[in-house]
């Protein structure tokens, strides 16, 4: 155990050697780590609690969920029925479900079968749940479709994911660093932006769904004739985005949705010096959106943003380059948060705050001096105990110990992680186990010598002796680290990460750069006794 070749001691120095220079940039300003190479720019990341943000806990709208889910299937029916050329009456969505009447009885069958193929098996292609996306019953000349609540459930499930999607690139365009963003249960998303002050402009970002369509303005009737209920049928009333609110007929049709948009800009107009938004469209968007403009010229369109619309100027000539601007008069922040919005894409669902906490710069402040306290007294008494109790071997514990925290944070910086309090208690946690580690290979070397060996002879003996011991605790306090890391949320994964990475790095300590450091001492030294 105390024989060490030189390539493999080489390999012990230069990897402790590597992984401790990896925390080295977060001594230095971060302003002086930006101006250093790209690889060498890693750092940890202090989180909310330590530095100050904004918290928020999203909830999906799961009604609207099922209400677009219903939606969709009274459209997939509509066009089914039309396709295959059946008639049919009341086609509507009634108590939650989608009803239909087929006009003509020898043609109920054809309907029904019909339906039946919108329905698609629910746990992916092979369709392994057993569970259908769709029920399709029938009754009195009646086809009912429902959709039952393992749809309803998959079909949130899909809604939280695309929101982690376009919410990561909305606050990620903010400018702020590390946000963390996952789901927090079935229909949830927890936000958190260290270093965000500003929690309002943070909830206007993630609170607006950002469904962007382009339509005409009917101009078949005046909106206060409109507005008094006499709107056509393919049009509806909406209001503008801008105090004070003034109704507009828009017609139902979109001729161009913002799915199609690919760039959206802030700028200022050349003309006015107003702030505007500069759009793009793909290929699919601008051959629509030319055809709509060169059909329309002289005609108000409208653009709409979250059901109100923002901006209704009139087709002078048709837009045939893919692009164009918008203007409502908007603030510069105003439109630096729409082009925000058009570019991260919207959001699947609505999302409702039902949480929301901001933790100001003073608190975290205090964490930090309260948490570099306990690290402090605990490393201190840690130190004093291992010098008293084992003297010169208490000096190659320390030293372990040292370089096993500096390998903690050296880890951690190489992932970029995030540092909470939570996490400054696993590192402390991590010191004590470190130490435990070395307690146990040391009592093991003593137990030798009051059994007659020879001091080189215990020393080989304590560290083969103790290394199965050790490597059962360590195995089950990481599997413990790991169960919390996988079920926990927020701090507790914060506590699981620093402890599990302290976990593998004491070991490593242990049984490689502690022995390192004693077998050359004993090379170096040859001891006849050991002060221990």
């Amino acid at each position: 155990m105390l024989y060490f070749t030189r390539w493999k001691a080489l390999a012990i120095i230069v990897t402790a050697l590597a992984i401790c220079l990896c925390a080295v940039p977060n001594f230095f300003p971060e302003a002086q780590v930006k101006t250093w190479p790209k690889w060498a720019q890693r750092h940890l990341v202090l989180g909310l609690d330590l530095q100050g943000g904004s918290y928020l806990l999203l909830e999906v709208d799961s009604n609207y969920v099922k209400k677009e889910k219903l939606d969709q299937v009274r459209d997939d029916a509509r066009k089914t029925l039309r396709d295959a050329r059946i008639a049919y009456t009341g086609l509507a969505v009634k108590n939650g479900a989608v009803e239909v009447r087929i006009s003509k009885e020898e043609e109920f069958q054809t309907a029904l079968g019909k339906l039946r193929e919108l329905s698609q098996p629910l746990g992916g292609l092979l369709g392994s749940s057993g569970q259908r996306s769709l029920e399709v019953t029938s009754a009195d000349g009646v086809i009912r479709m429902t959709v039952p609540q393992a749809a309803v459930t998959d079909r949130i499930r899909q809604s939280v994911e695309q929101s982690i999607q376009i919410i990561e690139k909305r606050v990620n365009e903010l400018g702020t660093v590390e946000p963390l963003i996952q789901r927090q249960g079935a229909d949830r998303i927890l936000v958190q932006v260290p270093g965000l002050q500003d929690p309002t402009r943070l909830k206007e970002i993630l609170g607006k769904t950002a469904k962007m369509d382009f339509r005409m303005v009917d101009s078949s009737i005046p909106a206060d004739q409109a507005t008094q209920g006499r709107v056509p049928a393919d049009s509806e009333v909406l209001m503008s985005s801008q105090a004070p609110k003034t109704p507009y007929v828009v017609k139902k049709q979109v001729l161009v949705s913002g799915g199609d948009l690919t760039d959206a800009q802030p700028g200022f107009d050349s003309r006015t010096s107003e702030p505007i938004v500069t759009f793009r469209f793909n290929s699919n968007g601008a051959r629509k959106f030319a055809q709509a403009t060169t059909e329309n010229v002289g005609q108000p369109f409208a653009i709409i943003l979250d059901n109100e619309v923002i901006s209704a100027p009139v087709i002078r000539e048709p837009i045939t380059g893919g692009s164009g601007q918008i203007s409502g008069n908007f603030t510069v922040q105003e439109a630096n948060d729409l082009a925000i919005l058009l570019r991260a894409g919207a959001l699947p669902a609505p999302l409702t705050i039902i949480e929301e906490r901001t933790v100001g710069p003073g608190l975290g402040q205090d964490s930090i001096e309260q948490g570099e306290l306990a690290a402090y007294v605990g490393s201190i008494m840690v130190i004093l105990f291992m010098l008293l109790t084992y003297r010169f071997f208490g000096v190659i514990a320390n030293i372990a110990v040292a370089i096993n925290v500096a390998m903690i944070f050296g880890v951690l910086s190489l992932l970029n992680a995030t540092l909470t309090l939570p996490g400054i208690a696993g590192i402390v946690l991590t010191v004590g186990i470190a130490v435990d580690s070395n307690v146990l290979i040391y009592e093991r070397i003593r137990e030798e010598l009051r059994a007659g060996r020879t001091a080189i002879s215990a020393i080989d003996a304590g560290f083969k002796r103790a290394l199965a011991t050790i490597l059962d605790s360590n195995i089950t306090t990481f599997i413990a680290a790991a169960v919390l890391f996988y079920i926990g949320t927020g701090p507790v994964r914060g506590f699981a990460v620093t402890f599990g990475i302290g976990i593998i790095t004491t070991v490593f300590t242990a049984f490689e750069v502690t022995r390192l450091i004693v077998a050359t001492w004993v090379r170096w030294k040859r001891p006849q006794t050991v002060p221990i």
